[in-house]
């Protein structure tokens, strides 16, 4: 075998097995962008069951609120607001400025409702009535349930984020198109709380 030859084929090779490497690297990519997008979908479960019992909480405390419109009004607007906001970051939860609305969203919702939830203990008839009860408790759940799969979520971003800002990955990712997805957080430490619900005397 000639010398050209050789260097063909351990040229060859070398081309090969990097090919296979990137590839490797671009599969890894794509099966941890997979797993955020599946943990967000999980959250997003949870926040139409949330935007589903709003309306039905609301409806109940119209009887009683009569001069909390505003209140009420205002609690209708955020929900349709993050509701909005949380259609947009589900197409595309890879979108850092959907995420970052929907967080913002968010953070306005849970205002709003706990807002409603303090004027609704001024209301010992509202307290009192079993649908109220039933439905803050729901919503009480659901917000539990949001929080640990946006616990959930921001773990598999995490490991995203790490294996695309680690040298080699980080030069492919970024020709590839993979960038750094966006944690669910809440920055409002006012808001970090589920909405607190007690409607037994």
């Amino acid at each position: 075998m000639s010398p050209a030859i050789i260097t063909l084929i351990v040229l060859g090779a070398f081309a090969l097995v990097l090919a296979l490497w990137i590839i490797g690297i671009y599969n890894k990519l794509v099966e941890l962008r997979n797993r955020f997008k599946n943990a967000f979908a999980q959250i997003d479960v949870q926040l139409k069951r949330r935007y589903d019992l709003i309306p039905n909480l609301v409806e109940i405390a119209k009887g009683y609120l009569k001069h909390e419109r505003e209140t009420l009004e205002a609690v209708i607007k955020a929900r349709n607001i993050a509701q909005a906001a949380a259609q947009t970051a589900a197409a595309n939860p890879a979108d850092g400025n959907a995420m970052k609305g929907l967080m913002t969203a968010e953070a306005g919702l849970g205002g709003a409702l706990s807002r409603l939830l303090v004027v609704s203990e001024q209301y010992p008839e509202l307290k009192a009535n079993q649908n109220m009860m039933q439905l803050t408790e729901e919503l009480t759940s659901t917000e539990n349930k949001i929080s640990f799969a946006r616990q959930a979520y921001n773990d598999v971003v995490m490991v995203y984020n790490t294996a695309r800002e680690t040298f080699p990955t980080v030069i492919f990712a970024n020709m590839f198109g993979f960038l750094a997805a966006e944690l669910f957080k809440i920055e409002d430490p006012t808001e970090r709380n589920a909405p607190k619900v007690s409607f037994t005397s």
